[in-house]
């Protein structure tokens, strides 16, 4: 190649190499805007995402926190009516789905916030009596109805040829449990309700709580039906071997106001049917519960075995044992031990809803709270109890 050619090309690749430097300037610049425009969009989605998160965790937050108030406004509502007895909020006020204005009694009073009302329940459930192990059922009528069917279905074998014999008419019993109205009437100063650090809802829901309690367990032991749930010791008690229907059978201890050797305790176990036996429980109190504790067997080891973790109930012959102070002491011919499956054989039915109504005026300067609930409670199936009796026949 000649020289003149030479420098032609020389001449040629500089514009060349000026087009190809101004293009790749061009892609890095474009690349860079392209970079921070990802990076803008990222920070955006960031914060979208912090805010997104932060409310997830204020709709999370307990509903008795102070600044869920405008998450809860029956909350709010309710806990201004029980410091001054403002109306005007709870009125007209939609608490799932239903008008607060239709949940007012004929007789006054208004519907709990939910948290009061689980804390009431959950104590009521967790204190020690014939609720803690009986059947518990809501409901939204005035009585609950449990049927009972007496009569055993036909079975048996059949072959190719033969007939099968027709089952017995059911024998059905129908037994009702009506609602009773079961009430409170705590009272606190309105000097203490001015206070904004008093937390008048927990102050409630515990004295609201430790009345019902104790009225309904001893109803559920004493009863007697007339505007109080019907107990398990109100029902006829008869002696196991001629036991019927409507009727509570017993074993005695062979020993007037004593338990002897414990021999009657086996005695009692035996004496309800193997269906019910495997959910069964001994209920009793405190002073009986000093007897039985110091029973032991033929070989010196004790009849009674203690929890072996918190929570655990106590132990009697392997069933675990309900304190229910209720229960009779021991006495002669009282029945202070009962032994069955208290969850077939006790029915407790309750409207789920509690209120409450303010009176300022009946005890100034104190405020009332009449805090009212419906329950109901009678034996449901009288082969599923049976009772020891403190006593020689």
């Amino acid at each position: 190649m000649s020289k003149t050619e030479t420098s032609a090309l020389a001449g040629e690749a500089v514009p060349l190499a000026r087009d190809v430097k101004a293009a790749v300037a061009g892609f890095v610049t474009e690349f860079k805007g392209f970079r921070d425009d990802i990076e803008t969009r990222l920070q955006q989605t960031e914060e979208r995402m912090t805010m997104l998160d932060r409310k997830s965790h204020q709709a999370a937050r307990p509903r008795l926190a102070a600044a869920a108030s405008e998450e809860a406004p029956h909350l709010k509502a309710f806990n201004a009516y029980l410091r001054s007895g403002d109306e005007g909020a709870l009125r007209g006020l939609d608490f799932e789905g239903k008008s607060m204005s239709t949940a007012v009694n004929g007789d006054g009073g208004y519907l709990v916030d939910p948290q009061t009302s689980e804390r009431v329940q959950s104590v009521l459930n967790a204190t020690a009596s014939i609720r803690a192990v009986a059947s518990v059922v809501s409901v939204e009528a005035t009585s609950f109805d449990v049927l009972i069917d007496h009569t055993d279905v036909g079975a048996g074998w059949a072959t190719e040829t033969g007939a099968v014999a027709e089952s017995d008419t059911p024998q059905i019993d129908r037994i009702t449990i009506p609602l009773h109205e079961l009430s409170a009437l705590p009272k606190a100063s309105q000097r203490l309700l001015d206070d904004s650090a008093f937390d008048i809802e927990g102050w409630l829901a515990g004295r609201i709580a430790d009345k019902f309690a104790r009225a309904e367990a001893a109803a559920f032991v004493n009863g007697d039906g007339v505007d109080k749930p019907k107990g398990i010791l109100a029902h006829p008690a008869v002696a196991n071997g001629s036991w019927s229907w409507g009727n509570i059978g017993y074993v005695p201890t062979g020993m007037a106001g004593d338990v002897g050797q414990g021999e009657a305790l086996i005695d009692l176990v035996y004496a309800l049917g193997a269906p019910y036996r495997a959910g069964a429980s001994f209920v009793m109190n405190s002073k009986t519960v000093r007897q039985l504790r110091k029973l032991k067997d033929g070989d010196g080891r004790f009849l009674w075995t203690d929890g072996m973790a918190a929570g655990e109930p106590a132990r009697l012959l392997g069933y675990p044992v309900v304190i229910a102070e209720d229960m009779p002491d021991p006495a002669t011919d009282s029945f202070s031990v009962a032994f069955g499956d208290f969850g077939a054989g006790y029915t407790i039915a309750e409207r789920p809803d509690l209120r409450v109504l303010r009176d300022p005026f009946s005890a100034k300067p104190h405020v009332l709270f009449y805090a009212t609930k419906r329950v109901g409670g009678d034996v449901s199936d009288f082969a599923a109890i049976k009772l020891l009796k403190f006593g020689t026949a």
